[in-house]
């Protein structure tokens, strides 16, 4: 045997055990060594296989099968130049005409591949990933691409090929670590997944699609292909300015599985056009101005609520196809309502589908676990110094914005990507290049993300869940911030809901915690979170919290999200927290809408809805949200009653809003606050009347000043202070 029929002979071996690491150099029309052409394809199961010329129709050779599992040869002694041509076929009686996917030139350009290969490429989600086409010559399929760097075979494998992996071995773009493959006659639905000869020459679990568009209905775990959706245009101008540090940002967050079930036991979630008809109106409504989601990326795991994603380019099947979701958005816009997203860059779940070990190597987490894996939760962590890694990132978070329209994200667990030591103790952590805890890969990714999302796309909205003391957060890169438009004021939440438990006799005591938010309210940007997580893990509901008895813990529910709404701030919600949900949340269970029926819980929805109306209505209450010119004490210091007043002022029309929380049950007839200038006042929503389930204490329609110096002011007001209760006073000239 010469060693030109060895090496075929090996070659013919490693196809059909599917371990060629270069399937185009062999598969396909080749120049044969001794001249003319040879033709080469494995076709399992095939009875029989010839070549015919496209051109003509003809058949020029019949293959012959050259090794039982399907391994089939023919040559062209007189043919020198390569021609276009398909495969006759016959599986099983079946004569079926194919095209060889051996016979396409690669796809990606040399631009595309400098772009991937450095790491910025701006939108990798247009090359990578499954992306149904047509060729030059209109031959109609799916583009698959993925980034393996390491491995030494990928195929595609789905139920087009029995998801045998031998059947679409990919070609391998050296030059930046991608593996391509067209695959004719495919469409949008198949189902897919890459199978991986890793680095360590060992077969991965085969994995899905890190760039896939659409995945399985758990618990199923592949990707589906589907079209890229269309590009979106910029943000309108008043999508924009909707977000923007001046106007009214009062964020409803929803977990889209548990806010309501479906009618009946038949289906386990709402579709998206079934929360459109539902969900839409309801917060519109309520006045609230965006929706927030919990993650709806493509996630393996209910119990993590999304939280642990596997596929960050698709969204859930859960509640229906990914058209549906961007349907969703658009309908919000339609009704003036922004949409946010939870995104979770910090880390990923070790699911063996998903992106850990992905081509046999560390390739988008660290390989060293300290810096690796995340104990708390049990997840990779991802590796932000590799270029590929912050582009697959980046991407993500514009194609959010780009293809689906979302107005802005709110990236999870900052700090956790901020310090090297989160959450480690002792040697388990590695330092810096400097010798500090910082992470000064993470830092830079979170500026350049930033940066990116701001020039690519004006008018979205970024923002923080950052627990720590970190500087800048909401400050501009350029001078040494983040880049984040918003950070959650997790101090304001942490001692307001403290203070909330006490009980008002000794709150007294606890006057600081009422106070103290005030001192650092304009060091960043906040949004005054009261979120999902206040309201699981046996910390019970936000109602729950409240002490006194049923009357009072209405009472103190009520004054609080009064005291909510007047704090410098946006404004966030979690669902049922409007209409004080008893229970702790449950992500099995929808919400405990029943509970509308009873006046005590009637009543707290329609606080909320009207002070989601008077904070929209009002410029003195949204105008100075970010400015230290949108807030004055008139007094502080009246911890002896529980007392608080202050007022809100719009930097922008000088509007006013004084605001009187009063945190004791007991009632204060002329109480005296100094007041910002004189005239008259009208007492614009009060926590306690009787429409919302209060006593009804309340003021006379029109309060008049009068000349007599209170809180260091020439001019002061006698009100009548309700129990456990917030007021909103406006002065006459500003009234509409």
């Amino acid at each position: 045997m010469s060693r030109q029929e060895t090496v075929e002979r090996n070659a013919v071996e490693a196809v059909v055990q599917g371990h060629h690491d270069d399937p185009f150099s062999f598969l396909g029309l080749h120049e044969a060594p001794r001249g003319g052409l040879v033709i080469r394809a494995f076709l399992p199961a095939a009875r029989r296989a010839a070549l015919v010329e496209a051109a003509t129709g003809a058949e020029l050779v019949e293959l012959e099968c050259r090794h039982d599992e399907g391994f089939f040869e023919g040559r062209l002694p007189e043919r020198r130049e390569r021609f276009r041509y398909w495969l006759r076929v016959d599986w099983e009686g079946v004569e079926r005409d194919i095209e060889d996917p051996y016979r396409f030139w690669p796809m990606l350009t040399d631009y595309d591949i400098w772009l991937l290969r450095e790491g910025t490429h701006r939108r990798p989600f247009e090359q990578l990933g499954a992306h149904p086409m047509s060729t030059e010559d209109g031959v109609a399929g799916v583009r698959f691409a993925v980034w393996a760097p390491m491995a030494k075979r990928v195929s595609v494998v789905g139920d087009f090929n029995c998801w045998d992996a031998r059947r679409h071995p990919m070609r391998l773009r050296r030059e930046c670590g991608v593996w391509e493959l067209f695959i004719p006659e495919l469409a949008p639905g198949v189902r897919y997944k890459y199978d991986i000869l890793g680095a360590d020459g060992h077969r991965q679990p085969q994995k899905a699609d890190p760039y896939g568009f659409a995945a399985e209905y758990r618990p199923a775990t592949a990707s589906v292909v589907a079209e890229l959706p269309p590009a979106m245009p910029q943000l309108s101008r008043q999508r924009a300015e909707a977000n923007g540090f001046s106007a009214p940002v009062s964020i409803y967050e929803v977990h889209p599985a548990s806010w309501q079930l479906p009618d009946g036991a038949e289906r386990t979630y709402l579709q998206w056009n079934e929360l459109a008809e539902r969900l839409i109106p309801y917060v519109r409504d309520m006045g609230f101005t965006h929706i927030e989601f919990m993650p709806v990326m493509e996630y393996p795991y209910d119990g993590s609520w999304g939280y642990q994603p596997v596929g960050l380019y698709a969204p859930t099947a859960r509640f229906g196809p990914p058209q549906g979701f961007r349907a969703f958005v658009a309908a919000c816009h339609e009704q003036g309502i922004g949409v946010l997203l939870d995104w979770v860059p910090g880390h990923f779940p070790t699911d063996a589908h998903g992106l850990g070990y992905f081509d046999g190597s560390h390739l988008y987490e660290h390989a060293d676990p300290r810096q690796g894996f995340h104990r708390d939760w049990n997840t990779l962590i991802f590796n932000y110094g590799r270029n590929e890694v912050r582009n697959y990132l980046v991407g993500n978070a514009l194609y959010w914005m780009e293809r689906y329209g979302v107005d802005g994200l709110r990236v999870d667990a900052v700090a956790s990507m901020l310090y090297l030591d989160y959450s480690r103790e002792g040697d388990d952590w590695v330092a810096n290049r400097e010798g500090g805890r910082e992470n000064l890969e993470a830092i830079d990714f979170l500026q350049s993300l930033n940066r990116i999302v701001g020039t690519e796309r004006p008018g979205a909205m970024m923002v923080a869940e950052e627990s720590t003391a970190w500087p800048q957060v909401t400050q501009p890169p350029d001078v040494g911030g983040l880049g984040f438009h918003y950070k959650w004021n997790m101090g304001w939440m942490n001692d307001s809901l403290e203070y909330m438990g006490c009980d008002p006799l000794y709150r007294k005591h606890h006057h600081n915690e009422l106070t103290h938010s005030t001192l650092y309210a304009f060091d960043e940007n906040f949004v005054l979170p009261l979120s999902h997580d206040e309201v699981v893990h046996g910390k019970g509901s936000i109602l729950d919290r409240m002490p006194g008895d049923d009357w009072q813990r209405f009472a103190n529910l009520r004054a609080y999200y009064g005291l909510m709404y007047a704090h410098p701030g946006k404004k966030l919600l979690f669902m049922g927290n409007e209409f004080g949900q008893l229970a702790e949340w449950d992500y099995e269970k929808g919400l405990d809408w029943h509970l509308l029926e009873q006046l005590p819980h009637a009543g707290v929805q329609a606080l909320v809805r009207e002070l989601n109306e008077l904070y929209r209505r009002a410029p003195a209450l949204y105008g100075g949200d970010c400015q230290s010119e949108g807030f004055e004490w008139i007094d502080y210091q009246d911890a002896s009653q529980s007392v608080i007043s202050f007022l809100r002022r719009s930097p922008v029309d000088g509007s006013i809003m004084v605001v009187v929380c009063n945190m004791t049950p007991v009632a204060h007839y002329d109480y005296r606050i100094g007041a910002p200038t004189p005239g008259r006042y009208h007492e614009r929503l009060n926590t306690d009347a009787t429409r919302f389930g209060g006593s009804g204490v309340r003021n006379p329609e029109s309060l008049a000043t009068v000349a007599e110096t209170w809180h260091g002011r020439s001019q002061s007001l006698a009100l009548s202070l309700p129990p456990l209760a917030t007021l909103f006073l406006e002065p006459e000239t500003d009234r509409p």
